[in-house]
């Protein structure tokens, strides 16, 4: 069986845009065209709605930053073609993609030592490497040493990349990757807390 959009959405309890981002990221294979239509077969949905949340309570940090982006659109910036994610895009061009400008607390970010990146409530990629942040004339930062230590090419399965890099970034990956991921704010990072404190 094949959903619309608007059904996927509808089932999985999103608005028709965020469901959206998904299908532009190329997260979601066996799509099919009816029209103009984007068919989204029941059981990718499915594995969608009954995907776990990340399990954030053996983090070391009492909280830690998200990087909230959309599908990926070209950048005018001159250290990056691209800003947001997409499945389709280079390791190389991801990361330059992610690792800033954002407004955010740095000092905050880099003290979790990780940072999961969402898409539609899903984590799809995770950076570490943040110790070292470079503020620009916006108000914004970025992070030049950060690490992609895992992202996603298949959001239903999930299928994951993993570079190669030091333990803990690959035990990161896992633990976060292609997993639900709450979080609220007015920009493009949030902090969540981990309960590791309790």
């Amino acid at each position: 069986m094949l959903l619309t959009t608007g059904q996927a959405a509808e089932e999985l309890g999103c608005a028709v845009t965020t469901f959206r981002r998904l299908v532009q990221a190329g997260l979601l294979p066996g799509l099919s065209q009816r029209g103009v239509r984007v068919m989204t077969p029941l059981p990718a949905v499915h594995a969608l709605s009954t995907r776990q949340h990340a399990s954030l309570h053996c983090l070391d940090a009492a909280e830690i930053a998200v990087l909230r982006v959309d599908a990926a659109q070209p950048s005018d910036e001159p250290d990056r073609d691209w800003i947001g994610f997409s499945a389709a895009l280079t390791p190389e061009d991801l990361l330059k993609a992610l690792r800033g400008w954002w407004r955010c607390d740095a000092p905050s970010v880099a003290a979790g030592g990780v940072l999961p990146v969402t898409l539609s409530g899903y984590v799809v990629a995770v950076l570490t490497g943040l110790h070292r942040w470079e503020k620009g004339n916006s108000g914004r930062h970025a992070f030049p040493d950060a690490r992609l230590a895992g992202y996603v090419t298949d959001l239903v399965t999930p299928q994951v990349v993993i570079p190669d890099g030091p333990d803990g970034d690959r035990e990161l990956a896992d633990l976060l990757l292609g997993r639900r991921l709450a979080s609220h704010s007015g920009g493009a990072i949030a902090y969540v807390p981990t309960h590791s404190a309790s």
